[in-house]
Formats: C-alpha cells, structure tokens, sequence
C-alpha cells in the first residue's frame, strides 16, 4: 500500500434534502485524482461516518472504488463503537477492493490500555489488510498511548499511525523512534511542514478538501528540501486552515471544497449548519 504524499479523508456529498449525492461524489472523486493526489480515505470523520445508515456507507465505498481503483491508494474507514462492528467493516472494505483501513479506538466506552491492543489485535487477526491507527483523542475519548503504539507497531498488519492529538512533543517522539516498517502519517492539519521536516512521509488531512494542491505542492517541497517554500505554501493556507481548526471543521471543509468549486452541500444533524456570516468569514479566505 503507497501511502506516502497527501491523502485526502473524503466529505460525504449530500443534497439538498441531505440524502446522499452519488453524482457528485463521483465528481469529487474524479477531482482529487486529477489534482495528484496520493490516496483517499473513505468514510472517515470528516467523510460523517457516523450519519450514514449502512446502505449509503456502502454506496459511498463502491462509488469511490468504482471510480478511483487503480489510480490512487483507497483506505477505508472502519470506526464501530464494537471491535466487533469495526471487524464486520474492515471484512466489507476488502470485498469492495479497498487496499488499507484506518481505525480509531471505539468511542465512548473509554477502554483502558489492555482493551486498545486486544481491540486492534483482533481486528488485524481478521483481515489480510494494512491498519492505519488513528490517535485522535480530543474527538475520541483516550489516547492510544506511546508504550501501545510501540508494542502494536510489532503487529505485521499494523503499519502506521495517523496522528491526530496535536501535542507535538509526543509526535516528535514517536517520529523519532525507530520503528521497523511502521509510519508515523501526519493527521495535524496545522503541523505538516514540522512532520515532514522530521521524516514523516504522508499527510492524511481534511483541509485537503480544500487545499489539494497546494497540500500536494507543499510535500513535494519538503521532499526537494525546500523548507522556504514549504513553509510560505504554509503561510498563504494557514489562515483558512486556523479557521477550520478553531470550530466547525466539517463544515467550513465541505463550504470550501477544493475552495468552493465543487459544492457538496452541507452536513447532517447532529453537526448544525453554518451561518451567513460564518460562511462568509470563511469563503473570504479564498478571495483574489
């Protein structure tokens, strides 16, 4: 699985009744392969997982891979509040020809430790598919803590962690460690060029939604080693992606779709729309 460059976590288009938008899913997909993008993450956070009825997750997975098998790296969600349900969705991905999975530990039942390394273990025991972790802990409830990481990193089907849990001394850490055939994926919208600069080889991000290009640009830099561009590529998209990160991320996200070019309607309760103004504020950002 090639999971090095940008990998962008797909919105879920909807209508304007909120039902799902298959046409203009195919659409989006079709866009992010033309703008070169590595991979793309399929019924993940900001894809709203967690509003889809199993119907449209699984709609939402064959269209993608009907349309992008072959010319990008495709990732599944497999977030459940059960190891169980997470181990019936990774068994679904690789039916619909996915190539990787990413998971979380189950939300709000709090595991310990213990229950993080058995939750992951037994879903790599049930699939031949590469797990991505994903330590997001401000969203999920806990921490997949460094000493976990280290000991599942041994796990041949696990072989990275998106890291999502802003605190950079820890990803400094674990960038720092020296891991066997095991990835530390930069999941921190606003510490790309940091990551890369310490090794990471992929950026999993939802402002690449909005920023496929310029994300894009921004790795091949820091792969030449021009940190200057790098950095300014850092500096023209960092208001816009501040905004993102300071509230309603999904929304500004699906708002500002490859900067407002694409329009994949807005987001399903329980998230609340946007106000005028809000959208305003947030659609100034891309004003020449």
């Amino acid at each position: 699985m090639n999971f090095q460059g940008i990998l962008v976590p797909l919105v879920t288009p909807f209508k304007s009744d909120k039902s799902l938008d298959v046409e203009t899913l195919k659409q989006l997909t079709k866009a992010f392969i033309n703008k070169g993008v590595t991979g793309l993450v399929v019924c993940g956070t900001t894809g709203e997982y967690y509003t889809l009825n199993e119907a449209e997750r699984e709609t939402v997975l064959k269209t993608v891979a009907e349309v992008a098998k072959g010319q990008v790296t495709l990732i599944a969600g497999i977030n459940d509040l059960s190891t169980e349900g997470a181990v019936t969705r990774a068994k679904q991905a690789k039916s619909l020809g996915y190539e990787g999975l990413m998971l979380a530990p189950p939300s709000y039942s709090l595991p310990d430790q213990t229950g993080v390394i058995a939750h992951y273990e037994t879903v790599a025991a049930a699939t031949d598919l590469p797990i991505i972790m994903y330590n997001f802990p401000a969203r999920i409830g806990i921490e997949i803590e460094y000493d976990t990481v280290v000991y599942l990193s041994e796990n041949p089907n696990i072989v990275a962690i998106k890291e999502s849990s802003g605190d950079f001394s820890r990803a400094l850490r674990l960038l720092q460690t020296p891991f066997e055939n095991f990835e530390v994926i930069c999941g921190c919208d606003d510490q790309p060029v940091d990551f890369f600069f310490w090794g990471a080889k992929s950026w999993i991000a939802g402002a690449g939604n909005v920023f496929p290009e310029e994300q894009v640009a921004m790795f091949n830099a820091a792969q030449a080693g021009d940190w200057d561009k790098a950095r300014q590529i850092m500096r023209n998209i960092y208001p816009a992606i501040y905004s993102m990160e300071s509230g309603n991320y999904n929304q500004k996200a699906k708002l500002g779709c490859l900067k407002g070019e694409i329009n994949v309607g807005t987001v399903r309760l329980p998230l609340s729309d946007l106000s005028e103004e809000e959208k305003g504020e947030f659609m100034s950002f891309f004003k020449k």
